[in-house]
């Protein structure tokens, strides 16, 4: 082990919930560490791709059967990684796990991680999302309610710039937001049929963290439609911890950013009864390295931060840092995904729209908020995102058509057609879990992860119904030859993981308090999606970020009363 340099704190990790988190204890004073497994990417200097074209790649981007090989896993989600992305999702060889039942870990391993490719669709919490658990009878409650959440939300969401539109819906509250973008013809045909169809339901613009407006952003400029988001935006149109919330903690001279450090263990001072600092191996020289500091902050997500957790052994600790409840690693949930309806719309044919908006409609959650909306079939609900456009996309595969004909069907780019897909609560079950494999180690001799999550009857169910509800609304509201579709996949397809060290009143049953402090240990915190209590069907990072922002002010002001 090298020396233990000292600092006041360390953040493990620097995506959605890290860079919060590093913000938030810098601007407040504290000299801090933040710790990242992957490799350094610079704001604009590290997205090789950011401006290229399809053109621009042997084959249009497509990747080798070699290239796909090393991310086989990766591939599952649908829609990446290729040629533009790659380089921000790991390579499943490189980084393996084990399959008890299919489990779909999606990841980015690199300054920013999954916060340069997320989805950027940020929806706040209801109070009845933070009450359902108690009044079901599912898990175990919640120890905060909206209103302890709600001005972190409006903090959150004033720092990041999101755009969107006020509802005054009780399952989906307002927030201070940016100039909404527009929905194209088709989708407002939508909107406007499936408000005369229902009077329980109603399509909107996503709620999006991308800058629009004239609201000045430091470093940071409006969003500018070219929907090539995943591959990093030099513009800072859209939120990243890359463009917005590391800038912010670097500019304050309070942190150290030291990339390539795996960190695998919390050391614990049995006599304090609290934990001391973090050991970590370096990528790159294989050496470890401890770092000694006052508080830790695990952002690592939600799976990472909970097998960091269950590595941190201690005579105090045998089954992992926190873990008197034993529920460590267990309750794991993710969100529906892949599964809905399209269909094709007859008309509109002189419209067409401009730009590549990096956003869809949104139709907020309507089962289950009671009276006529509620169902026996299931409990909790579910959301829908979408779009409208028009073309064919086989107009440009040579192979389906050349000379005249392909002109021809390059000038006459089609019908227009909406899609949308389902986005879903899956409960939290003890026996969803996952545990350390020590016959099975990686590269750097640490234990690998094995799952055992799955989809149970609620989740069935509920996917019967979010296909058929979005078949019914898209015929109800005149499209034609309407299909659907499920692939159900496993869970972690949604990229949504959420659980591991879940946040309640009891000690016994839970691993972090209302503050989001380990029960045992008051200076360890959690932040990312292993605290999360129950899924809610909204995307979640919103709630992470507001959450690691409110975690990181109690932590300032516990170190200034002991400091």
């Amino acid at each position: 082990m090298k020396d233990k340099p000292e600092y006041d704190a360390i953040v493990i990790g620097t995506g959605i919930s890290g860079g919060w988190a590093a913000k938030e204890l810098c601007e407040n004073g504290l000299k801090t560490l933040v710790l990242e497994r992957g490799r350094m990417v610079k704001h604009v200097e590290d997205y090789p791709t950011m401006n290229k074209d399809p053109w621009d790649y042997e084959l249009k981007g497509a990747l080798t059967p070699e290239e796909k090989a090393e991310q086989h896993k990766q591939h599952r989600v649908g829609w990446a990684p290729d040629k533009s992305n790659r380089h921000f999702f790991v390579n499943d060889l490189k980084h393996p796990y084990n399959e008890i039942k299919r489990f779909d870990w999606i990841r980015g391993y690199h300054v920013g991680g999954r916060s340069i490719t997320w989805g950027r669709q940020s929806y706040r919490w209801s109070e009845m999302d933070f009450e359902a658990n108690k009044k079901d009878g599912i898990g175990v409650d919640w120890p905060v309610r909206y209103k302890d959440i709600a001005p972190w939300y409006d903090k959150v969401e004033t720092y990041i710039g999101v755009s969107g539109k006020n509802l005054g819906l009780k399952q989906l509250p307002d927030g201070k937001f940016l100039p909404p973008m527009d929905l194209n013809c088709v989708e407002e045909h939508f909107q406007e049929r499936l408000s005369d169809s229902y009077d329980d339901r109603l399509v909107t613009i996503g709620r999006v963290a991308h800058i629009t407006g004239d609201k000045n952003f430091e470093g940071r400029g409006t969003c500018q439609s070219r929907n090539r988001c995943s591959r990093g935006c030099p513009f800072g149109g859209y939120y990243s911890s890359n463009a917005s919330t590391l800038p912010a903690a670097e500019r304050t001279g309070n942190m150290t950013l030291r990339p390539n450090s795996i960190a695998y263990e919390i050391i614990y001072d049995e006599g304090k009864e609290k934990a001391t600092g973090v050991k970590i191996i370096d990528t790159e020289t294989k050496e470890k390295h401890e770092f000694s500091a006052n508080i830790i902050f695990l952002c690592a997500s939600a799976i990472a931060s909970t097998s960091i957790l269950m590595q941190s052994k201690s005579n105090r600790f045998p089954n992992g840092m926190g873990n008197d409840s034993g529920k460590l690693g267990t309750n794991i949930m993710d969100h529906h995904y892949r599964l809905g309806a399209s269909g094709r719309m007859d008309g509109y044919l002189d419209k067409y729209f401009k730009g590549r908006r990096p956003n869809g409609f949104y139709i907020p959650r309507f089962r289950n908020l009671g009276g006529n909306t509620d169902t026996k079939d299931f409990i909790r609900g579910y959301g829908y995102q979408g779009g409208a456009n028009r073309g064919d996309w086989t107009a440009s595969v040579a192979e389906l058509s050349y000379g005249k004909d392909l002109k021809d069907k390059i000038l006459n780019i089609g019908d227009w057609h909406l899609g949308m897909t389902g986005f879903g609560e899956m409960l939290p079950y003890d026996d969803n879990k996952f545990t350390l494999n020590y016959e099975k180690l990686d590269d750097w001799g640490l234990p690998t992860l094995d799952f055992d999550v799955e989809f149970k009857e609620n989740e069935y169910n509920m996917r019967k119904d979010i296909v058929a509800q979005a078949a019914e609304m898209l015929e109800k509201s005149g499209f034609k030859d309407v299909t659907t579709y499920d692939d159900a996949g496993g869970p972690g397809l949604g990229i949504h993981e959420m659980g591991g060290a879940r946040m309640g009143w009891d000690p016994t049953t839970s691993v972090v308090n209302k503050n989001n402090q380990l029960h045992a240990v008051s200076n360890v915190y959690v932040t990312d999606g292993a605290f999360m209590t129950s899924a809610a069907c909204q995307n979640p990072s919103l709630t992470y970020m507001a959450f690691t922002a409110r975690a990181a002010n109690h932590a300032v002001k516990n170190y200034k009363k002991i400091s």
